[in-house]
């Protein structure tokens, strides 16, 4: 039997992206759902209160105290005798006693959003990027899933270029 070398990438392509799309399966879950807990981070959703009492370091500047209790913004609202209040607790100046709450998601979808949100230095690096590549590479092979005369093909490409207009029409004119 003839086959010619556009069957072959046709077959392979469509074989790599069938496979390649089982492994990541998974991840790409994970990736769905810390993408959407991210777009609500800025909001309660999902969270609920923690306390936290710690013993740090006496006499931290504001700055130093945000960078110890991984806290934005923070800013001392007043004082009462060595004790310096914030939005949400209080620091004693004098022993480094902290005590204060935060909101935050449960343990997995905690850990989910740092996978979501690493970094170069990251232990996750080398996951993130193989799973982009991968993410790419989907997009590429996906143009293989029709023969590129056909109907289906056609209107593919012109849902892909909307697509492609829509996202940079939100990316350059928010």
């Amino acid at each position: 039997m003839k086959t010619n070398k556009k069957t072959n990438v046709t077959s392979t392509m469509r074989i790599l992206h069938r496979y390649l799309g089982y492994f990541t399966a998974g991840i790409m879950a994970v990736y769905a759902i810390s993408g959407v807990l991210l777009i609500y981070r800025d909001t309660n959703f999902l969270k609920s209160e923690k306390k936290y009492e710690v013993v740090l370091q006496p006499n931290l500047e504001e700055k130093e105290l945000a960078k110890e209790i991984k806290s934005r913004n923070l800013e001392f609202t007043g004082s009462k005798g060595d004790i310096r209040e914030f939005e949400n607790g209080t620091y004693n100046i004098r022993t480094g006693e902290a005590k204060y709450t935060k909101m935050e998601l449960p343990y997995v979808l905690a850990k989910f959003n740092e996978l979501h949100k690493s970094t170069s230095k990251h232990r996750y690096a080398s996951l993130n990027t193989l799973f982009g590549l991968v993410l790419f590479f989907f997009v590429v092979s996906s143009f293989w899933m029709f023969n590129f005369k056909s109907k289906a093909f056609r209107r593919g490409m012109i849902y892909a270029g909307i697509g492609f207009i829509i996202a940079l029409i939100m990316v350059f004119f928010q």
